[in-house]
């Protein structure tokens, strides 16, 4: 059943940003910075918990769940270390998601050949 959860919540946040990208004239660029936002907005405000709870993996993994781990780890912080404590939350937070996307693109980067658009 988690999958199940996980594959809803997560394919039903894919396909907001879809329509998004179908319906306006918003590049992937704007999206993806926007629901990155959003993520933050609503893990600040405690709105996006009982969807991570619900949903798990399908709730953290798109974009929307990073800008929910760092306004997660900017609020420990926080508590924690005070105004510095914010900035290095955050950062400990998202270091895992940061790292894992330079690594993975490096090495696809280095399998496959890139091709420009005609």
């Amino acid at each position: 059943m988690d999958y199940i959860k996980a594959f809803i919540v997560g394919g039903g946040i894919c396909v907001i940003a879809q329509v998004i990208l179908d319906r306006t004239k918003l590049t992937p660029g704007h999206i993806l910075v926007s629901f990155v936002t959003l993520g933050v907005v609503l893990g600040a405000l405690g709105i996006y918990e009982p969807l991570v709870e619900f949903g798990g993996a399908g709730a953290k993994t798109p974009i929307l769940g990073f800008g929910y781990a760092l306004a997660k780890g900017a609020i420990k912080g926080a508590k924690a270390d005070g105004f510095l404590g914010a900035f290095s939350g955050g950062l400990e937070a998202g270091a895992g998601g940061i790292a894992a996307a330079i690594i993975f693109g490096y090495t696809m980067a280095v399998i496959f050949n890139p091709k420009t658009k005609d």
